[in-house]
């Protein structure tokens, strides 16, 4: 019986490559795939390749904080818009300040730009304030107020935002007048309004709110503007009329309630029982007793004065009511979209501001002086790659080819990832990504050459091809993960501690790195253990690459049989 082969192990690629190379095909048909499905063919690129639209935003003191502009809040604006352009699903938009009281701000084309100028140009503070009346928007002749009937409250313990409210008034609307001479929240032991009697800045407040409230047209985007500017400009502990941000009702909110920055996180799901978007949030422990102390006052209230605004910018972005007493979180639902719903998460998400900003400038970026850089880049590129071509095809003869289908099947893949990144997260790809691409055709090159050395030093020392190849392997393949992982972790660390278009940079240079370990296991390892199995490698064709006498291989080691003890008694 033949003793078995120790120290040998099959794995996979060497006893079945195949497998291999059908999972790398069904990965990249399956990407390429997708890519097509998707509509989307070409990555996205950034403002610099694509150009876009740039706006400046100019900051401005809030009343009664004349030293409000300073670098530290500057900052945190900074970083809180850029936060909400990222929140829209953009991606390699640059936020950056200019001077000591401008932000610039640049969106790539082939995003939403309309929806991101909308969200970025509203900066101001975010507040909760409650409903003291609601009437439809347009202007009415007599200061009364009616409460629109649309609001109603659903599930109990639930707030609930209706998107389409009715126009109409109910003949049971109470005046502002009566809305105002008494605490609008009252609890169940305060004293009626009827009781309540105003002082005389009372009175002077209430007849103001009369004449704005009925003066307010909502109905056109001219008026929204008069009266958004307004109720921006008022102290949060002031009363203000507001419009929503259709026109389709306006309102008189009570002073604020509870400020933006006590919400600790938004996000809109979608509900599997109802079936429809829902905006769920959740607030910090500062703001969850504000907030249970306000719904405890609400959820007791008629409509609409158990409604609680979310107004951003002086505008009422969404009007729900309150059913029941809220803790900690709440759940907003009525007629969302999608789109609408992640709007509204992501207003609760990073609404708040240290600091008012108004639209100075909004201008479109060509992409005239980025074409060219690219244009530029592109050519060094391709002249970076035939000369690797050239040095692999001169050097390495046969095996180049590997080297080529393996650098081919690599920028399949990363174009694939990259489109498909676009479209799913809003990757954009600029110039310096584009170098990072560029730098990954070294990586991927120097991880086939380390394996090729490897084989030709174990050819070199008199072994035949499919051996070497096994043998080469383990010894290869811990110096490319050790190369990769420098790499990625290089990568990794400079889009951590960068921001804007570096990090184009850094998140190209990690992907690609990463691809190369999969393409080097699954596609040319496998390649070499089946080229191996070809006449033309195995006998070490001149052209193969693998010549042994141009290796310089030793000859085969052989044992040489001793001679056995002789019995002739001359030769004794």
């Amino acid at each position: 019986m033949a003793a078995p082969n120790k120290g040998r192990r099959q794995t996979g690629a060497q006893g079945k490559p195949g497998r291999a190379l059908a999972l790398i095909l069904i990965v990249m048909v399956a990407l390429v795939g997708g890519m097509f499905l998707s509509k989307q063919a070409t990555p996205r690129l950034g403002i610099d390749l694509a150009g876009g639209t740039s706006i400046t935003l100019a900051a401005k003191n809030q009343p009664g904080k004349p030293n409000a502009i300073n670098k530290k809040n500057m900052d945190t604006a900074v970083s809180i818009i850029n936060r909400r352009v990222n929140g829209l699903g953009v991606s390699e938009a640059e936020v950056q300040t200019q001077g000591k009281d401008h932000i610039i701000v640049n969106i790539p084309k082939g995003t939403n730009e309309k929806q991101a100028k909308e969200q970025v140009g509203t900066t101001a503070q975010l507040y909760f304030r409650p409903v003291l009346t609601a009437a439809a928007g347009k202007p009415t002749a007599t200061p009364s107020a009616t409460p629109s009937p649309s609001a109603s409250s659903t599930a109990k313990g639930k707030a609930s935002s209706k998107a389409t409210p009715s126009s109409s008034a109910s003949p049971q609307g109470r005046a502002v007048t009566d809305a105002l001479k008494a605490d609008p929240t009252p609890s169940a032991s305060d004293k009626p309004a009827s009781s309540a009697t105003p002082s005389p800045a009372q009175s002077a407040q209430v007849a103001k709110l009369q004449k704005d409230f009925a003066a307010a047209d909502c109905s056109t985007a001219a008026g929204r503007s008069k009266v958004g500017a307004a109720a921006a400009a008022a102290k949060p502990t002031d009363p203000v009329v507001a419009c929503d941000q259709k026109g389709g009702e306006k309102y008189v909110l009570d002073a604020s309630a509870v400020a933006g920055t006590d919400v600790d996180s938004a996000k809109a799901v979608i509900d599997q029982q109802r079936g429809e978007w829902i905006v769920q949030m959740d607030f910090t422990s500062k703001g969850s007793k504000k907030f249970q102390t306000v719904t405890k006052k609400l959820s007791q209230q008629q409509d609409p004065q158990n409604r609680f605004a979310i107004a951003l910018d002086g505008a009422v972005v969404s009007a729900p009511s309150v059913s029941e007493t809220l803790s900690g979180s709440a759940e907003i639902s009525g007629s969302f979209t999608q789109q609408s719903a992640e709007d509204l998460a992501n207003v609760l998400s990073y609404g708040a501001l240290p600091l008012s900003f108004h639209e100075e400038t909004v201008t479109s970026v060509t992409a005239a002086l980025g074409g060219e850089q690219l244009q530029a880049g592109l050519i060094a590129g391709a002249i970076g790659l035939a000369l690797v071509i050239i040095y692999l095809v001169a050097y390495y003869r046969g095996l180049a080819a590997i080297a080529i289908l393996s650098l081919t099947v690599s920028a399949i893949l990363t174009y694939a990832i990259m489109t498909l990144l676009g479209k799913g997260i809003g990757f954009a790809l600029n110039l310096p990504a584009v170098c990072g691409a560029i730098v990954a055709i070294g990586i991927t090159a120097d991880s086939f050459i380390v394996y090729f050395e490897r084989i030709r030093d174990e050819i070199r020392e008199g072994r035949t091809l499919r051996p070497a190849v096994e043998r080469a392997w383990p010894r290869a393949r811990r110096t490319i993960l050790v190369s990769d992982f420098v790499s990625f972790l290089a990568a990794a660390v400079l889009y951590i501690v960068t921001v804007g278009k570096v990090q184009g940079f850094a998140f190209t240079l990690g992907l690609t790195t990463l691809l190369d370990v999969v393409v080097v296991f699954l596609f040319t390892k496998p390649m070499v253990t089946l080229l191996a199995r070809r006449k033309f490698f195995a006998s070490g064709h001149p052209w193969s690459g693998l010549d042994p006498k141009r290796l310089g291989a030793k000859p085969p080691l052989r044992r040489t049989r001793r001679p056995s003890a002789s019995t002739d008694p001359k030769e004794a």
